[in-house]
This record gives structure tokens, sequence and C-alpha cells, in this order.
């Protein structure tokens, strides 16, 4: 079956006004995007992007305990980063990305 020429004019007008659904940003894109203000100077005690010293301790505590303050805020962090559009998703690519740069092992969460 074929569609009238109408049809198929006011399909692809239709399709062509659909929003792109955003794929979730890479840890390092949501990093430099986000985190970057405090994790590279090391802002109200943020540990810095490539300190393995002070990326060590929080290593040991492992993905989980990391993701979930990260999510939640801790100390002087707020939820996400203060960024409470990020996806929980994005949010975790950024600590393991940041979490490897000082020294861990972390495969970056696809979903």
């Amino acid at each position: 079956m074929s569609l009238r020429p109408a049809t198929t004019v006011a399909l692809l007008a239709l399709l062509a006004a659909t929003p792109a659904v955003a794929q979730p940003r890479s840890g390092q894109a949501a990093y430099e995007e986000v985190c970057k203000a405090c994790h590279a100077t090391g802002e109200l005690g943020a540990p810095k992007l490539g300190d393995a010293k002070a990326w060590k301790p929080l290593i040991a505590e492992g993905q989980s305990a990391l993701f979930r303050t990260s999510i939640k805020g801790i100390r002087k962090m707020p939820a996400k980063g203060g960024r409470p559009d990020l996806s929980e998703l994005e949010v975790k690519r950024a600590v393991v990305y940041m979490a490897n740069a000082g020294g861990a092992k972390w495969v970056e969460p696809a979903k």
C-alpha cells in the first residue's frame, strides 16, 4: 500500500519536527560540562581530577558507594553536582571517568 503524496509530505514534516532523543553524555563530557568546575581546582574540597592520593580512599569505597553519594550529594557537593538535569547514568559515567583518572580501572556503565 502506498501513501498519497499529501500524507507522505505530512508524515515527513511530523518526523522532522519530532525532537531527537538526546544520547546520554559520556563520562568525560559530563565532567567537562558539570564536574570540572570543582574537580579541576579542588573547589570546596573536591578531589582533583588525576590526584591519585585524594581518589584512593574514594575508590576503595567502591563504585556503588561513590555512585550513591554523587547522585544524592555529600558534604559540600550538591546532588548530581548541582545539575538535576543530569541522568543517574551520566553521573555514574562522570564518577568512573574521574575515578579512573585517579587510578581506578572501572568500566563506564552503558545503561
